[in-house]
């Protein structure tokens, strides 16, 4: 019962007033807040009133990102390493960039040593992550893209045994990637796509910048850089409008892209 308790992460950021009004709450701190050491001198044994109970800053207004510099991950075989964090984009289903802020990317040289440190610790995988990973580098001097990044890791890290890309978005992915993907061994066969429907409607409805057509046909070219390439992707379940024949397009869809799994979410309405 000793125990404070502070509440962070993007549902602090989007609504920090839910958890300010909380007894059991002491801090609620944003998701820039809760990187910063000082942050968490505010608790109550430190004489902090209500009004600083919530320090939840406006993430829009911060223009880099931190590497993790994370020396292990217990438990696991494989390692993370985000190389990119918020959204430029307004999907009308999305709040994640109000949680997270427009898109930020960490300089490549800092997700170079990061992947070296980790390789040097043992781990055989690494799995690059981000918000939106594949607008990497729009924001860093010379404007990079993924595949850079990729090609970057693959050269100075020879001991890396396997890199692993998580979601990517295909309207986004560039020749550097896509040549990667069909070049190099050690960059696993395994994409995950953000389609989120299969139904061009619905797409333009959710304000997605890709097709039908588009995600198959990415899906056709990629197999023929990479025989045996494996796709995942994202699929939403009842939007707003969403008629049956509309959501047969995106069952369609599985076997038109010949996807081997999928994360589906059920639309969550949110006001506004």
């Amino acid at each position: 019962p000793q125990a404070r308790i502070i509440v962070t992460g993007c549902a602090a950021q989007t609504g920090p007033q839910n958890f300010v009004a909380m007894d059991e709450v002491d801090l609620v701190l944003g998701n820039e807040e809760k990187l910063r050491a000082h942050s968490y001198r505010a608790l109550p044994d430190f004489g902090v009133n209500d009004t600083e109970k919530a320090r939840v800053n406006d993430i829009f207004s911060v223009r880099e990102t931190a590497a993790h510099m994370v020396d292990a991950i217990e438990g696991r075989a494989r390692a993370f390493v985000q190389v990119q964090n918020g959204c430029d984009h307004r999907c009308t289903f999305c709040i994640i960039p109000y949680g997270r802020g427009n898109s930020r990317s960490v300089p490549m040289g800092a997700v170079v040593e990061q992947v070296k440190r980790l390789v040097g610790n043992g781990y055989a995988e690494i799995v690059l992550t981000g918000v939106d990973m594949t607008s990497f580098g729009a924001d860093l001097p010379g404007t990079p893209k993924l595949g850079k990044l990729v090609k970057t890791i693959l050269k100075q890290v020879p001991d890396v045994k396997r890199l692993r890309l998580s979601s990517i978005d295909s309207i986004e992915a560039d020749d550097d990637l896509l040549d990667a993907i069909a070049t190099e061994p050690r960059l696993m066969p395994h994409l995950h796509l953000s389609l989120q429907s299969g139904d061009d409607m619905i797409l333009k409805r959710m304000k997605r910048r890709h097709s039908r057509d588009q995600s198959i046909r990415f899906c056709e070219d990629v197999r023929k850089l990479r025989p045996g390439i494996v796709f995942g992707a994202d699929i939403i379940a009842g939007f707003p409008t969403e008629t049956d024949a509309m959501f047969e397009n995106s069952l369609k869809i599985v076997e038109e892209c010949g996807l081997t799994h999928l994360h589906v979410f059920p639309f969550s309405p949110r006001e506004g």
